[in-house]
């Protein structure tokens, strides 16, 4: 990223001057297919130039046309199981050959079973589910559900957050770099400051309680707001939540006839510690979204499990989409709660997380371009400090390339937050592996 490149909080942008040494480096077949890829794909940010191509992925391992094998931490949150987690394969496999595809009209058993899982899952009173093909589509059914539920039609969420790239979850989102240029947004979408800006906006002296008497009275004040969607952890910058902070707006929301929905679309199954972050958070939503590992890390799926209460739309298309109950992603769905219920994921993300804040730490005392390190169970960020933003952002950049030359890939969250996602089955050897590289590309992009 340029200094006169915008920084957005979803992901590293791809115009980084960095880029194209990066292109220069690599052989001629894979720029072969690269310059292909550009000709016949729309360009965008984020997604277009691609880094490289990808001939196969196994475990925690990507491998490219060149045979390079890349430690993948990045994985859009998608790979809790790794790649290709052979239960998962077979469960795809064998639904394949029995049952491939379900019309609306019907249902069918994986997708049955699916439900009873996740409500049988889901904390508190969330007990009614719809499924959905991606994590927008989900957020689209809820805020759908909370209008129909309370009769209004306002939202309140927050700057800098991301819910999708969707029309409707841009309007609720609250990234400059999917907002900018693309007129009115949808009415009713009301924005409050993000979380990790509470002292900026409301002071040294108990920010955080201040902000959620700020909600209190905006939510109060104006009575008719559907719903206020959140994360419940800022995933993009890896900040958890303030103790006490969501019990506080939960009261609010309770109060005032809000739904709470959390936005739980890449932190969900496991990842955190605990099978979803809001069992951490102290707040149980009225809607709870979830997606990204949801198919295993293959197949798109996304869910939102609803309170009971809330079944109060039959005649309403909610969710009317072609593959709404799907049996092959039902089934990879399933196979994915298997293997987190078998192979003990959730304590693993826990012993992980223990064991990769200590050795951040460590990167952290050593290397002074390290500002702070944190995590949520198996994730977690390093943020980059410099003299200035933009400084902290290229330094960052610098960082990105310096740790793929030595096969290491994670995503940068706004700029300067190195985020590291890796699968909850990664080897010992090959989480070790990642740290020694992080500790060697630092040395390297800031010795003198």
């Amino acid at each position: 990223m340029s200094a006169s490149d915008p920084a957005p909080s979803e992901g590293d942008v791809n115009r980084s001057p960095l880029r194209a040494g990066w292109r220069a480096r690599l052989g001629p077949e894979t720029t072969a297919l690269l310059d292909e890829d550009e000709r016949y794909f729309l360009h965008q940010s984020l997604s277009t130039p691609c880094l490289d191509v990808i001939e196969r992925a196994e475990g925690a391992v990507l491998v490219d046309v060149e045979g390079r094998r890349i430690l993948d931490f990045h994985g859009n949150s998608v790979h809790q199981l790794g790649h290709g987690h052979p239960r998962v394969v077979a469960a795809i496999e064998a639904q394949l050959r029995q049952l491939p595809f379900s019309p609306r009209r019907f249902t069918n058993r994986p997708a049955i079973a699916l439900a009873h899982r996740l409500a049988d899952l889901a904390p508190g009173n969330l007990a009614k589910v719809l499924l959905a093909p991606s994590g927008a589509a989900a957020i689209g059914m809820a805020l759908k559900l909370a209008r129909y539920a309370t009769g209004r039609h306002k939202t309140l969420s927050m700057w800098d957050a991301f819910h999708g790239a969707n029309l409707d979850t841009i309007s609720v989102g609250g990234e400059a770099l999917f907002r900018a240029n693309l007129g009115p947004m949808m009415p009713g979408s009301e924005h409050l400051p993000p979380l990790h800006l509470a002292e900026r906006f409301f002071g040294a002296d108990r920010p955080f309680e201040r902000f959620a008497d700020y909600i209190d009275y905006v939510l109060a004040i104006q009575g008719d707001v559907a719903a206020l969607l959140a994360e419940p952890m800022r995933w993009t910058t890896v900040e958890p939540p303030p103790p006490g902070f969501w019990a506080r707006v939960k009261a609010s929301c309770a109060r005032t006839g809000t739904l709470l929905i959390f936005d739980e679309i890449p932190s969900c199954l496991a990842r955190s510690g605990t099978m979803f972050v809001c069992e951490q958070a102290g707040a149980t939503p009225d809607i709870l979204v979830i997606g990204k590992g949801l198919g295993g890390g293959i197949m798109p799926m996304a869910a939102i499990i609803a309170d009971a209460a809330l079944d109060i739309a039959p005649e309403a298309a909610l969710g009317h989409y072609t593959h709404e109950k799907s049996p092959v992603g039902s089934a990879a769905a399933l196979a994915t709660l298997d293997v987190i219920a078998e192979e003990g994921l959730i304590q693993r993300a826990r012993d992980l997380g223990a064991e990769g804040l200590d050795r951040l730490e460590a990167l952290r005392r050593r290397h002074a371009a390290i500002r702070d390190v944190r995590g949520c169970g198996c994730y977690f960020g390093i943020e980059i400090g410099g003299p200035t933003h933009e400084d902290a952002c290229a330094i960052a950049d610098r960082l990105l390339y310096a740790c793929l030359e030595r096969g290491l890939s994670f995503k940068l969250g706004g700029g300067n937050i190195v985020t590291l996602c890796p699968p909850l089955t990664i080897a010992a050897d090959e989480f070790d592996a990642a740290f020694s590289i992080l500790d060697e590309a630092l040395a390297e992009i800031t010795k003198a």
